[in-house]
């Protein structure tokens, strides 16, 4: 999505949809940090022809139904909830399969709140995070840096990564998850329950947690614009950026 699919606007390229109802026999899957609900709200005119892969791979929703799950335990949520309070310019959401939940004091920065709003369609405002835990499954927790500083407080959840995986989501967002949450291993729970094998199967990507997605494919491409990281692991780069429609121009491609 971000960086890939979207321009820098967030804008969809305009051929997408049609190229999906173009191509039936294509299993089409969105792959996405966002949450479920927002992912169906933006493709809502073709989500009945499409497969969401959300959370990063922690939820797999297919024609409205959850396929794959991967849960966060209560005691490590509580736990990097009190490490992410120690954080300056960190706001924590907390993100489960009914609904994403930001503390009632964010709604009044601006900041926060709109970037909040950006990737989560449903989201509640607790007095306290602590308060939701056991009314929902829990399955990401999404931290919002002010000021685009994610990068410089990476290395401060190093001391969680032994029961849970931080993995940095862009320049203002640290993602955390179960150890065992990627795209990739949602993409081989879509390969598995539908039959595809992974030579049959291309994907795109940009940032870190688009690694294992490009692993699990036998045509990864990862943006030009994309992370380095990301260029070393991907089979093809693309030509163009996602400002200049790069997917579109693969796909394009495609019989």
């Amino acid at each position: 999505m971000d960086g890939t699919l979207l321009n820098s606007q967030k804008v969809k390229p305009a051929g997408f949809v049609p190229w999906v109802l173009a191509h039936p026999q294509i299993k089409t899957v969105i792959a996405s940090g966002r949450q479920y609900y927002t992912l169906e709200r933006d493709f809502e005119e073709i989500r009945d022809h499409l497969t969401f892969i959300a959370e990063n791979g922690a939820l797999v929703f297919d024609r409205g139904q959850a396929i794959y799950k991967n849960v966060m335990k209560k005691e490590d949520v509580l736990n990097c909830i009190k490490l992410c309070r120690s954080l300056p310019n960190a706001a924590t959401l907390l993100c489960g399969v009914k609904s994403a939940y930001l503390e009632k004091k964010y709604k009044e920065d601006a900041e926060v709140q709109n970037n909040a709003i950006l990737y989560y369609d449903h989201l509640d405002y607790p007095e306290n995070l602590e308060d939701v835990i056991d009314s929902d499954e829990i399955v990401k927790m999404a931290i919002y840096f002010k000021g685009a500083t994610a990068e410089e407080y990476y290395s401060a959840f190093d001391v969680v990564r032994s029961f849970v995986k931080p993995v940095l989501s862009g320049d203002s967002w640290i993602d955390i998850q179960n150890q065992d949450v990627n795209k990739g291993v949602a993409v081989a729970a879509i390969q598995e329950k539908f039959q595809i094998p992974p030579e049959d199967c291309m994907a795109f990507g940009d940032y870190l947690n688009d690694l294992e997605l490009l692993k699990h494919v036998g045509e990864s491409y990862c943006m030009v614009n994309g992370h380095d990281d990301v260029k070393a692991v991907a089979k093809h780069i693309t030509e163009y950026t996602n400002d200049e429609e790069g997917v579109m121009r693969v796909l394009e491609t495609i019989e």
